[in-house]
């Protein structure tokens, strides 16, 4: 099982089952993640468990919001805001080594 931090607004989005494609560049601690690998995902002390349902890679952040959907990467932001905000968090050397998509579903107890 792997494990992988949120920031609050986007935790909290996947606990709900609204967000079902988390965004990832491409790095060691991702790289060899398939479907139905399992995923906790953290923030403070709130956890949330997943089930990977796919992982599809992606040149860059702009190809794929096109091809996931905006609204499965985050239901409550337009494509220009989600495209500003996962660039803010990834500068372009990381984006430049590409991104995935990782399509999850929550795993009830």
């Amino acid at each position: 099982m792997r494990e992988m931090r949120l920031s609050r607004p986007y935790f909290e989005l996947v606990a709900d089952g609204r967000k079902t494609v988390e965004v990832r560049v491409l790095s060691p601690k991702v790289r060899g993640l398939a479907a139905g690998d399992l995923i906790r995902f953290v923030c403070g002390q709130d956890q949330v468990l997943t089930r990977v349902v796919r992982v599809a890679r992606h040149a860059d952040f702009e190809e794929l919001l096109d091809a996931e959907g905006v609204e499965r990467v985050n239901p409550d932001a337009a494509r220009d805001e989600q495209l500003d905000a996962v660039r803010h968090i990834y500068p372009p050397e990381k984006e430049a080594l590409g991104v995935l998509a990782i399509e999850i579903e929550r795993v009830r107890p």
